[in-house]
C-alpha cells in the first residue's frame, strides 16, 4: 500500500470516532483520474467531511473509482449537481472542462472547489464568475502554493516593503514530463481540453504565486517550443519575459522537458534584499533590515506543501486538505473561502497573453 493511502486510512479511522454527532458536509468529486485522488484523501482527512458520489466521463471508472472510496457512482452530472444531500463539489475534469463542471453545482447553490486553471479561455473563466456572483454560492480555488509557510512568510516581506524597490521577480518550473504521460489519456497536451502545455498545466501555480506576491505584470513577451515531447499539440518549453508597472522586471520559465525534474523556484530581489523559495522552502533570505524571526526562516527545512518534479503522482494532498477544511468552514460560517474563484482568474490572463505573445512575435500589453 502507498504511503499517503496508508495515511488516509489512518485520517479515516480517527475521524470515523464521534463523527456521527457532527454536521458533515457531503462531496462529490466530479473526474476520476490522479488528481482526483488528491481530492478524495483530502476529504478524508477532513472532519466533518464526507465523500459522498463520484462522476466521471467513463462509467467504467466511475464505478472503479467510486468503489474504492465507498462513494456512489454517477452518470447523471445534472441530477447529482440537483442533489439534497450534495452539499459541495470538488472539480477534478481536464481543465477544458471545468466550465461544464462547475456551473451545474452553482446553480444549485453547491459550494465548490475547482482545480487549476479555472478554465482555458477568459471567457469561460468569467462565465463561472458570473455565476458564482449571481448564485452567490462559495467558489474556491486549488491555488495551494499560496498556503505553504515558506510562501507566506515571502508574501509578509513584501507587504512590508523589505525588499525596497523591487527590481528582479521570477518564477521557475523546470519539471519533467515522460512521453507516456502525455500517452495516457487523450486530453493531456491538447489545447482544446489542456489549454496549452508546460505554461498552462504545470506552470500556472508558479505563475500564481509569482503574480499573488508581486502583482500583475503590464507588458509580456514569450518565446516557445516544443522539445522533447511527439504528438502533443501544446509547448513543452516556454520562456516569458515580464515587464512591471512598478519598474521591475522578471522571468517566467516553465518546461516538462527538464530532466529529471528540478524544484519551483521563486526569485524576489530588491535593494535592500532578496529571497529565493524552492517548494515552500527559503533558500535565501536576506535583507539590510534583519529581524528576530530572519535565522529561523532560514534554518526551516522541507515545506508542507509537496510538488511534483518528476512525477505528478508525487504531490501531496496537504495543500487540497487545507482547501477543504477551509471549504467546510465556509459553508458552515457562511463566509467566503480562504482563496475565492476570482482570485484564479490573474493567472490564467498572463498565461493566455504569453501564449499570444508567443504565437505573434510580439509583446502583448495587460494594462
Amino acid at each position: 500500500m502507498p504511503v499517503w493511502k496508508l495515511h488516509v486510512w489512518l485520517w479515516r479511522w480517527r475521524l470515523t470516532r464521534g463523527r456521527e454527532n457532527r454536521t458533515m458536509i457531503r462531496f462529490a468529486i466530479i473526474g476520476s483520474g490522479a488528481i482526483a485522488e488528491k481530492h478524495a484523501a483530502a476529504i478524508a482527512a477532513v472532519p466533518g467531511a464526507e465523500l459522498a458520489a463520484v462522476w466521471s466521463r467513463s462509467k467504467d471508472r466511475a464505478a472503479e473509482f467510486g468503489s474504492q472510496y465507498g462513494a456512489d457512482s454517477v452518470s447523471d452530472l445534472g441530477e447529482l449537481a440537483a442533489r439534497e444531500d450534495i452539499h459541495a463539489a470538488t472539480i477534478a475534469t481536464p481543465s477544458g472542462a471545468h466550465a461544464m463542471a462547475v456551473i451545474p453545482f452553482l446553480e444549485n447553490g453547491k459550494a465548490v472547489l475547482c482545480e487549476k486553471p479555472l478554465e482555458i479561455t477568459l471567457e469561460k473563466v468569467d462565465s463561472i464568475l458570473e455565476t458564482a456572483r449571481r448564485t452567490g454560492a462559495p467558489l474556491a480555488a486549488v491555488l495551494q502554493l499560496r498556503l505553504g509557510a515558506g510562501a507566506q512568510a515571502l508574501k509578509q516581506a513584501v507587504t512590508r516593503g523589505r525588499f525596497g524597490r523591487l527590481a528582479l521577480c521570477s518564477a521557475y518550473l523546470k519539471w519533467w514530463r515522460n512521453q507516456a504521460y502525455y500517452d495516457a489519456v487523450d486530453w493531456r497536451g491538447t489545447w482544446a481540453l489542456d489549454g496549452g502545455g508546460a505554461l498552462m498545466n504545470q506552470g500556472i501555480h508558479a505563475v500564481d504565486l509569482l503574480q499573488w506576491l508581486v502583482g500583475m505584470p503590464d507588458g509580456i513577451f514569450a518565446f516557445s517550443s516544443m522539445v522533447a515531447h511527439e504528438r502533443i499539440k501544446v509547448e513543452d518549453t516556454i520562456s516569458v519575459a515580464l515587464q512591471y508597472p512598478h519598474g521591475a522586471v522578471g522571468v517566467i520559465e516553465a518546461s516538462t522537458a527538464c530532466k529529471p525534474g528540478h524544484s519551483m523556484r521563486i526569485e524576489l530581489c530588491g535593494n535592500r534584499g532578496s529571497a529565493i523559495l524552492e517548494d515552500d522552502r527559503i533558500v535565501r533570505w536576506q535583507f539590510d533590515d534583519e529581524c528576530p524571526e530572519d535565522e529561523m526562516l532560514r534554518q526551516a527545512v522541507g515545506g508542507t506543501i509537496v510538488g511534483g518534479s518528476a512525477d505528478p503522482r508525487a504531490i501531496g494532498f496537504e495543500g487540497h486538505r487545507i482547501l477543504v477544511e477551509d471549504l467546510v468552514a465556509s459553508i458552515c460560517e457562511k463566509r467566503p473561502p480562504r482563496i475565492p474563484g476570482t482570485e484564479a482568474r490573474n493567472a490564467v490572463r498572463i498565461v493566455l497573453a504569453a501564449y499570444e505573445s508567443a504565437r505573434e512575435s510580439r509583446m502583448v500589453r495587460l494594462t
